[in-house]
């Protein structure tokens, strides 16, 4: 506990009856400052916020200051409710300073702070920190974010960006890194904000899917070309195929005969150049040309997504409403407040801003996204037995100078399934090393989160075809960690044989995936030793009430194995600790009774 004499001896040479000399000091300097049994120096004790799970969903929580007080975060936007206030005893003193004696003493109890619970499920969270660990390594880029939202209630499941830091001691990170990227910063979205586009145009009747629009490969609008991104461009196409190949001709076609009136009216109901006002601090408005300045040009632009600049909670909400069947809702991240005896005080219900698209037009955009993914530039989310709906973004990052060569921002946004969504997700990668198209490295990324997290809320694939053509194919069961005879005799059940590799007792990963879709009898590969995820710590999940299965499907989520103890029903403890951080592929004991 080092500290600086000189200003030491000036703060106890003040006249004061009570100094702090260091506070929230360790156990180890509080019991050495104790044993030196100093006269006049002495102990308190203090409260102090600690956050269990470190860095999980850091940008969610925040941080608190000495005093406790909420200084980022929910902390900060929710510090009315945490806080409390402290209690104390009034007392009477007379003109010069002294307690009149026999005076009249009134106590004021310390009343405690509230509970404030998120929205945030923690093992989507772990899923989507998971992701990003992962992306970091692969593309070395330096910044991602993920959101997953409920598009039917605007609740947010995970609210993730890297980098990160641990709110236990964020003052040992740069205060860049507190910045919460996904609402606090705008950036140009590039194709991303075609669906926005194609709302508009579907809405406002200016095209149908069937009409014809030829790419030679560029476009002129007032003196300035623009080109599609593929090299002679795409040739004759309906208005589906020029939002299945992201054309950007087409789109710019599309947006002058929308005109600046009608493509502004759902610029402004999709809630662009405005505040979410999600309940977190540092949220931009993005930013969007004045009306009455656009050039055709600008519109050009902004119809492939240049010439705006949106955040990342903007956009998903914005997909979100088209997801839902047209309701802009305002992303929640906070579920209720309650006291310490559990009555709620505060609950927090779908709050719906404006409806933007009838919901003719919303199921329209939903089947055309459903073909990006089916068919055009999405296909690297493509899982078969899954109805998944999105749009590819590539952008050119722009600087002081304009476009700057090189540094660019791959990006997907959708929902899944297609037709009943449960999620909607974002997925920006900012700046990568090596391939920067959206549909090349931010695609994969939502086809693995989608993959996980639809398994863990029980979203079971289904067959796309007639009931003759579901007949010929099987859904493959998830058998990953099981024992090695269990699995095989899962697999037998639906008709489908197996092959062991490697030599493990329990199942750690297998090929296909579970809910894939493949001919009966298909043989499927059961990895015993390799674990599902190599790159990162994983934090390891509370398991306390689950039952055997329910704990299994949610470690195998986190690429973890388990090894039961006991006959009971139900989880009573677990080695390793909850909130412990193991590497994937270790062997959690959780014990049954």
């Amino acid at each position: 506990m080092a500290l600086d004499a000189d200003r030491l001896r000036v703060k106890l040479k003040k006249h004061q009856a009570f100094i702090w000399i260091k506070r929230k000091v360790d156990e180890s300097a509080a019991m050495a400052v104790k044993r030196l049994d100093l006269p006049g120096v002495g102990l308190t004790e203090e409260n102090r916020r600690y956050y269990p799970q470190e860095n999980l969903a850091a940008h969610v929580l925040g941080f608190t200051g000495i005093d406790s007080q909420g200084l980022d975060g929910v902390e900060l936007t929710f510090d009315s409710y945490l806080r409390g206030r402290p209690g104390g005893i009034i007392v009477e003193y007379d003109a010069q300073g002294q307690e009149i004696p026999n005076a009249t003493q009134r106590y004021a109890p310390p009343i405690e702070g509230q509970n404030v619970y998120l929205t945030i499920d923690m093992v989507i969270q772990q899923i989507a920190e998971r992701e990003l660990d992962k992306v970091l390594v692969d593309t070395q880029a330096q910044a991602a974010t993920i959101i997953v939202m409920q598009p039917y209630s605007g609740e947010i499941l995970a609210l993730a960006n890297r980098p990160d830091y641990n709110p236990n001691n964020f003052a040992d990170y740069s205060p860049k890194l507190w910045r919460d990227i996904a609402i606090s910063n705008a950036y140009e979205p590039g194709s991303t904000f075609k669906v926005i586009t194609t709302a508009a145009a579907l809405g406002e009747h200016v095209v149908t899917l069937e009409d014809r629009f030829f790419d030679p490969g560029s476009v002129e609008v007032q003196g300035r070309t623009i080109h599609c991104w593929k090299a002679g461009g795409h040739g004759s196409q309906s208005f589906l195929e020029v939002v299945k190949n992201s054309c950007n001709v087409g789109f710019v076609n599309v947006g002058l005969r929308l005109g600046a009136e009608a493509f502004y009216r759902y610029i402004n109901k999709f809630g662009f150049g405005r505040p979410t006002n999600i309940d977190l601090p540092g949220e931009a408005r993005g930013i969007v040309l004045d009306e009455t300045k656009v050039t055709p040009i600008n519109i050009a632009t902004m119809a492939i997504g240049q010439s705006i600049a949106v955040t990342p909670i903007q956009l998903l909400t914005a997909v979100a409403a088209v997801a839902n069947g047209g309701e802009l809702l305002r992303p929640q991240i906070v579920r209720e407040v309650r006291d310490k005896s559990g009555t709620v005080i505060r609950a927090f219900r779908p709050d719906l801003v404006a409806r933007v698209l009838d919901a003719q037009t919303a199921e329209t955009e939903k089947g055309i996204l459903e073909k990006v993914v089916e068919e055009g530039t999405g296909k690297n989310t493509f899982i078969e037995g899954l109805r998944i709906a999105g749009k590819t973004g590539t952008a050119q990052k722009v600087g002081e100078g304009g476009y700057v060569p090189g540094k660019y921002v791959a990006s997907f946004v959708g929902f899944a399934p297609a037709d009943k969504p449960v999620i909607a997700m974002i997925v920006i990668i900012d700046e990568p090393v090596g391939p920067y198209y959206g549909g090349v490295i931010a695609a994969p990324v939502f086809r693995a989160l989608a993959q996980d997290i639809l398994q863990y809320l029980k979203v079971t694939p289904q067959p796309e075809s007639a009931a003759a053509e579901e007949q010929a194919h099987v859904v493959v069961p998830g058998v990953i960690n099981f024992l090695v005879a269990d699995a095989v005799n899962e697999l037998q059940k639906a008709g489908l044989g197996s092959r062991i590799e490697e030599s493990g007792a329990r199942v750690t990963d297998q090929v296909p995936k579970p809910g894939s879709l493949v001919p009966p009898g298909s043989k499927i590969m059961l990895y015993t030793l390799t674990p599902r995820y190599s790159t990162g710590e994983v934090t390891v999940p509370d398991l306390t009430g689950l039952n055997l299965r329910e704990a299994a499907d949610i470690l195998a989520e986190l690429g973890l194995s388990i090894d039961p103890s006991g006959t009971g029903e139900k989880a009573v403890r677990q080695e390793a600790l909850p909130g412990s951080k193991v590497l994937p592929g270790t062997v959690i004991t959780v014990y049954f009774e």
